[in-house]
């Protein structure tokens, strides 16, 4: 073997000892992405947290570039107001019944596209942070991501609002409105539907 080789194969096997992993894991939600995180994952995978803002963004978008703005600062703050209400709790609040009835309540609005002020339709919105933000809160409070997982949810919702206020506010064609007021008849079928297993 030639010394080229020899070197080579010398070079391969302490790459492969350096990067040996100590261990291994194949989805991270196994070992923890850091509360920051956890916060974030948890938050797009609540339907009854991420349908309500849906239906919200989709709504300002359908309304004018004022609902997008105002509901863009206005959800996060409050979900952040709500989730600090919900960390000093010492245990879980769990309401699903009213959890899924705000989501039948915002699907029904983007359904019927209300024509609310800006201010009104602000105000509803925070309404709803306050309530998903305090059920949130409340959970993370025993779950141990605190006050920094619920940073990663208010971030996310912003993120979320942001893309999803905008996105609707370019679909101007008469056949593009009518898809998003159906999906705001699916967000209320699907609200009821988890309304119905909570009480079952």
């Amino acid at each position: 073997m030639s010394r080229f080789a020899k070197g080579w194969c010398l070079m391969s096997a302490a790459f492969v000892i350096f990067l040996w992993p100590a261990a291994a894991e194949a989805h991270l939600m196994s070992s923890g992405m850091g509360p920051f995180y956890d916060g974030a994952e948890h938050l797009l995978s609540s339907l009854d947290d991420f349908l309500g803002i849906i239906a919200l963004a989709l709504l300002a978008g359908q309304n004018n570039k004022q609902h997008g703005r105002y509901i863009l600062f206005a959800l996060p703050a409050s979900w952040i107001v709500g989730g600090f209400a919900g960390l000093m709790r010492s245990t879980e609040w769990q309401q699903p019944v009213v959890s899924s009835l705000s989501i039948v309540v915002v699907g029904a609005m983007l359904a019927t596209r209300s024509q609310w002020t800006a201010l009104t339709f602000a105000g509803t919105a925070s309404l709803f942070g306050l309530l998903h933000g305090y059920l949130n809160g409340s959970s993370m409070g025993t779950t141990g991501r605190g006050w920094i997982g619920l940073m990663g949810i208010a971030l996310t919702v912003f993120v979320s609002v942001a893309f999803l206020s905008s996105f609707s506010l370019l679909l101007k064609a008469a056949w593009t409105q009518i898809a998003v007021r159906v999906a705001g008849s699916w967000i209320v079928a699907i609200g009821l539907l988890m309304t119905g297993w909570a009480l079952r």
